[in-house]
């Protein structure tokens, strides 16, 4: 099977949903991730701090240089991730429209490159 990153987009400055819109959500993504573990499915999930917690690391004429923020300059960033194994990608979008229902954010699916070896 192949593995694909399930990853919610979220964009910056915009309001938080009421508490209660939040708990509902919380409660779909684990009914959603029970969902994916029992199917057999799941391989990772996680939520991520806000992007202003970033820190970017490159080599820059020779030297390593480290700066605050996210890579990307822009106000869409990823707020969480599933990586997944599906059969094909059909399969992972259909994890991906229950995940997007769940979470109520816009979820991107990506597949993994295949490894070399395998």
């Amino acid at each position: 099977m192949k593995q694909y990153l399930l990853s919610v987009h979220m964009v910056e400055g915009d309001p938080l949903p009421p508490p209660e819109t939040m708990q509902k959500m919380y409660r779909d993504v684990n009914a959603l991730n029970a969902e994916i573990q029992k199917a057999g499915a799941w391989v990772f999930a996680g939520g991520l701090h806000p992007a202003n917690t970033a820190t970017v690391v490159r080599v820059q004429d020779g030297e390593v240089l480290t700066t605050d923020g996210p890579f990307a300059e822009g106000k869409e960033h990823i707020g969480g991730f599933w990586v997944i194994q599906a059969a094909d990608l059909d399969a992972a979008l259909a994890w991906a429209t229950k995940a997007t229902r769940a979470c109520g954010g816009p979820v991107e699916v990506r597949p993994f490159q295949e490894n070399a070896e395998g």
